[in-house]
């Protein structure tokens, strides 16, 4: 009997021609590039919610085209490969939710610490402006060029974008004219820079500093 033979592959039911699931096939493919973006996007903190409805939509495909025999060679071909894509993603993507559940995720202990150290900075910084004359502002701002630098540098790595081309002599002439203009705009003694990450992006802020009363 057919129904016994280990390496029958029952047909696809009418309704599914070659067509329609050549075109379910552009539409997975599709939505697993979504996804392994959308999940990207979550992890790195730019979207609030685990992309679960999208999820469910790229399994119910999955799982619809697993119980059917596609009897075009080069469809089933195509329909293996995207099965194996997705798994292997999903694997991905339960592991880190699962170091996210823990606390054991490395970008958000980067992010943590990323935090921490602009709270230290951030008091540090209040104290020596009570404490020194306004006139050494620029001069702890400068010094500092190179750990804004290193920390810029390694939150870009974080969020997964380009560093080549980034050097410390391009980032202190932009810091530079961004704290010029900020000076000019407020009337500010200095500007204080940080490494922030916003929308999964890493970026610097300023903060503009008064001088100190009295001073």
């Amino acid at each position: 009997m057919r129904g016994s033979d280990p390496t029958f592959v029952p047909a696809a039911p009418p309704s599914l021609t070659t067509e329609s699931i050549s075109e379910d096939l552009v539409v997975l493919d599709n939505k697993i590039k979504q996804l392994k973006f959308e999940y990207e996007q979550y992890f790195l903190g730019g979207r609030p919610r685990e992309p679960v409805l999208l999820r469910g939509e790229v399994q119910k495909i999955v799982t619809r085209y697993a119980n059917v025999g596609i009897q075009n060679t080069a469809l089933r071909f195509k329909f293996n490969n995207l099965c194996a894509r997705y798994y292997a993603l999903r694997r991905h993507w339960d592991a880190v939710l699962k170091q996210i559940e823990e606390g054991t995720y490395k970008p958000h202990l980067f992010k943590a610490k990323l935090h921490e150290r602009e709270r230290a900075e951030e008091r540090a910084a209040g104290a020596k402006d009570a404490a020194a004359p306004a006139a050494g502002a620029a001069d702890r701002s400068a010094s500092g060029s190179g750990d804004l630098f290193e920390a810029y540098c390694e939150a870009r790595r974080r969020c997964g974008e380009d560093v080549r081309g980034i050097t410390r002599e391009k980032l202190e002439q932009l810091v530079a004219r961004q704290r010029a203009a900020i000076q000019k705009k407020f009337g500010c003694e200095d500007v204080r820079f940080r490494v922030v990450i916003e929308a999964g992006k890493a970026k610097l802020k300023a903060t503009p500093v008064k001088a100190a009363k009295g001073a």
